[in-house]
């Protein structure tokens, strides 16, 4: 009863505060006022639905009752035996796998060309998860890594006439090194002072390829950049489309598998060892200097790759497409699917490419559902869509090449 009268005072509260804005409509031309009393009505009947929702919801997630428990069990408990069996995980794989390799023989052009962009951000999601999301370290100015990457094919496409295949590795070294670069300055910062100084990183890349125009070509961008080849064949635009999607696919496999070999790896607990607490991984002999810049080139070597092909992909490039805008969805990515977890990265960049595609019939409240859809998920799931996994080592084991996990 309690609830209904609270959120029966906020349908009230409401109502007032926007009664200049939904009820009175002035018609300046012919000197009349309408009062729309129905949007007031609607307006209190809303708040006070979605209050009480809100607090019901709110209710459930604190006391945490049998029925709630047992809903997360269903809800999770195929997921984690699919994650943790092997005998399952398996054939589980397989099935993605066939969907995706199957997929643009059974949609359009136009729908393969957003799985390619789905894909894309999954590549720089998971190469965000290396910095962010295992050793912990804030980055806001992530694009600039992809626009070097991008602008190293498109340059040396455009003056020198490399290809993409020689192009590609070397769009992944310059952006480690831009990666290493930005990691010495910021190796004594942390949290927002780092968030900060990336995010001024990201933003001079981006001026600078904006403003250096005898170079970069300035705000014109460039244009007619090559496509991948394939052997020296003529591919049209529909087959080229194709390729590129069978090849960022190939990319984004060898990612998934590349960063969880990482993760697993001696550096990879040395980041996560980072992520919780960096005196203590001092006071355990890891090299903070070494640790910190590893994450940062290898995070940013993703990102170049992914440069590349966008650049190979769209034939066209400008400063427009590497604003903040773009940091700050992959950034969303990595917290919304859970940072560290490879599975959950790859959901949350999956959903927020291409759920708004395909909202289009919501178009003018597109963004409204997503910023309510992240608030939700920062109350009630904010660990992400998939937590991450961590690994526990039994000493008294006399297999010691046998660990456990658990979620």
């Amino acid at each position: 009863m309690q609830g209904i009268i609270k959120s029966l005072q906020v349908g009230l509260w409401f109502m007032f505060l926007t009664f200049p804005l939904m009820v009175i409509r002035v018609d300046t031309l012919n000197g009349t006022v309408d009062w729309r009393w129905q949007n007031m009505v609607m307006m209190g009947l809303g708040t006070f639905a979605l209050s009480f929702l809100w607090r019901y919801m709110l209710a459930r997630k604190e006391a945490g009752g049998a029925s709630a428990r047992q809903g997360n069990a269903a809800a999770g408990g195929l997921m984690t035996r699919v994650r943790s069996d092997a005998r399952l995980r398996t054939p589980a794989l397989l099935a993605v796998l066939v969907v995706f390799a199957v997929l643009p023989m059974l949609v359009s052009t136009y729908q393969t060309n957003i799985m390619i962009s789905a894909l894309l951000y999954v590549m720089l999601g998971l190469g965000l998860n290396i910095v962010v999301g295992l050793s912990g370290q804030l980055v806001l100015g992530y694009v600039a890594f992809y626009a070097v990457g991008a602008y190293a094919y498109a340059l040396l496409n455009a003056d020198f006439g490399l290809g993409f295949w020689t192009v590609l590795p070397i769009g992944g070294a310059l952006a480690a090194v831009f990666g290493i670069l930005l990691g010495f300055p910021v190796l004594r910062l942390k949290g927002d002072y780092l968030a900060i100084v990336t995010l001024g990183f990201g933003e001079i890349v981006r001026l600078v390829l904006e403003n250096w125009g005898s170079v970069t070509r300035g705000p014109s961008g460039i244009s007619k950049i090559a496509r991948p080849g394939l052997f020296g064949m003529e591919l049209s635009v529909s087959e080229a489309t194709t390729y590129i999607y069978y090849l960022i696919l190939a990319a984004v496999i060898f990612t998934i598998f590349a960063v969880g070999r990482l993760k697993d790896s001696r550096i990879g607990r040395a980041w996560q060892a980072l992520r919780e607490d960096e005196i203590a991984c001092e006071a355990m002999g890891i090299d903070l200097t070494t640790t910190k810049l590893t994450a940062f080139a290898l995070g940013a070597c993703w990102a170049g790759f992914a440069g590349v092909i966008f650049a190979a992909k769209t034939t066209f490039i400008n400063p427009a497409s590497f604003t903040f805008l773009e940091s700050a969805m992959i950034l969303a990515m990595v917290v919304l699917g859970g940072m560290g977890s490879t599975l959950g990265v790859v959901l949350g960049a999956l959903v927020l490419i291409l759920l708004p595609e395909y909202l289009r019939a919501f178009s003018e409240y597109r963004m409204l559902i997503f910023g309510a859809a992240m608030v939700l998920m920062m109350v009630f799931r904010p660990q992400g869509l998939v937590s991450c996994r961590s690994r526990e080592y039994d000493v008294n084991d006399p297999e010691a090449g046998k660990s456990g996990e658990k979620a």
